[in-house]
C-alpha cells in the first residue's frame, strides 16, 4: 500500500522533513517514489510546501497519508476530505478498576449451569 508520509532529514535537533510517496514496509529513511514537498517546523513560521496537484493524483492513485501528513494538509491547504485519514487522538486506557468490574459480574445475561436432580432412588435399592 502507498503512504503519503514525512521522511525525516536534517542534523541532530535540526531536523526538517521531506514529504514522500513510499510503499509502507519501506523504511522512514528508505526508498520512496516521489518527493511531493518539504516541511520544516523549527523555522518561525513553520514552513509547509507541498505540490498540490500531485498530491491529488496520489489520492485518487490510492496512497493514503499519515495521521501527521493528513493534519497538516487539512490546516494549511484546507484539502477536503482528510478528516477520514485522521485516527482519533482522544484514545484512552480504560480503567483498570471499571474493566475488572465488567469481567467480574458486570454480565448477567449467561445462565448459571444449575447442577442435575439426583434420580429418586427406587424402592428395591440399597442405600
Amino acid at each position: 500500500m502507498l503512504k503519503l508520509r514525512l521522511s525525516r532529514r536534517g542534523r541532530k535537533r535540526q531536523y526538517d522533513y521531506r514529504l514522500v510517496v513510499a510503499e509502507h514496509r519501506f523504511a522512514v529513511k528508505g526508498k520512496f517514489i516521489e518527493v511531493l514537498g518539504h516541511y520544516n517546523p523549527a523555522k518561525k513560521p513553520p514552513v509547509f510546501q507541498v505540490d498540490q496537484e500531485r498530491i491529488k493524483y496520489w489520492l485518487k492513485v490510492g496512497a493514503r497519508p499519515s495521521d501527521s501528513v493528513a493534519s497538516l494538509l487539512k490546516t494549511n491547504y484546507q484539502m477536503e476530505g482528510m478528516d477520514s485519514y485522521i485516527e482519533p487522538r482522544n484514545k484512552k486506557r480504560p480503567n483498570k478498576k471499571a474493566a475488572k468490574n465488567a469481567t467480574a459480574g458486570g454480565d448477567t445475561s449467561e445462565k448459571k449451569a444449575t447442577p442435575a436432580a439426583k434420580p429418586a432412588a427406587s424402592a428395591g435399592e440399597k442405600k
